[in-house]
């Protein structure tokens, strides 16, 4: 199953970063936030990722192309017409397609534009500026056990994201904008999402939260998986801090591969 990363936007909240590269290569210890949402990912066995890309998408291709000889010992020797030797071979399972999905392109349309990737499977969406500990492989099984185009993580937390209506059996019912009486379940992203949802979007213009999640929850298309554990948006420099000393404590709940590094 595909795993899409929404990463074109302008993240203008953090914009002491991100007025040099796009918010999902801001890093947090040494690595961008992308690569940490991958490594999750790829730690539940989804290593087959597509990155919707936008502004400052260079930057994005240039490092992934890149990633193997930052992440190798190398010897470079000039002597000898530049030859290069690789020492070591530090890399990843994955497989990623970055596309060009617009600069000015709204959340909707960069899915859409991506459909040509995904063709008629079933396939995973996320933010790229957010980290969780979401267990995916019970997301995925709960996705498959109800039947419905779409399901969407949700959490209790409050903060300033649209809101979710949910019913007894787990459909969302209604999606809407927060206010101010609102406890605040909200979309965390780690969608699981059926090639149907492609009919919900019309273009470019089309922002996915907005009318085509509004639609599905309308159909009684979409479902929740509540998620009790911890979720992080990184919207502001004070989010990037938070999750800079959650690392550096040694206590950052989203860093499920670590443990597994552990064992080995």
């Amino acid at each position: 199953m595909k795993v899409v990363i929404l990463a074109g936007g302008y993240g203008t909240r953090i914009s002491e970063e991100s007025h040099l590269k796009p918010k999902p290569m801001i890093e947090i210890g040494d690595k961008p936030i992308l690569w940490h949402i991958m490594k999750e990912y790829s730690y539940y066995g989804f290593h087959e990722f597509i990155i919707c890309c936008g502004y400052k998408q260079h930057i994005i291709k240039e490092w992934f192309a890149n990633y193997y000889l930052h992440n190798s010992d190398v010897t470079f020797d000039f002597t000898k017409d530049n030859h290069m030797e690789v020492h070591s071979n530090v890399a990843e399972p994955w497989k990623v397609t970055l596309v060009d999905t617009g600069l000015n392109t709204m959340t909707g349309g960069r899915i859409k534009r991506i459909q040509p990737y995904i063709g008629d499977e079933t396939f995973m969406l996320t933010y790229g500026d957010a980290v969780s500990d979401v267990p995916i492989n019970k997301l995925v099984e709960f996705h498959k056990s109800h039947g419905r185009i779409a399901t969407m993580t949700a959490v209790n937390i409050g903060q300033q994201f649209g809101i979710l209506e949910i019913e007894q059996d787990g459909r969302i019912s209604r999606f809407r904008e927060k206010s101010k009486s609102d406890g605040g379940v909200i979309n965390a992203g780690y969608m699981v999402l059926n090639p149907e949802i492609f009919h919900y979007i019309e273009g470019d213009t089309t922002v996915f939260e907005r009318a085509p999640i509004e639609h599905a929850a309308s159909d009684g298309q979409l479902m929740a998986y509540m998620h009790h554990g911890f979720w992080k948006c990184m919207d502001t420099q004070r989010d990037k801090q938070k999750l800079e000393e959650m690392i550096a404590a040694g206590d950052a709940p989203w860093m499920v591969w670590e443990s597994q590094a552990d064992r080995e």
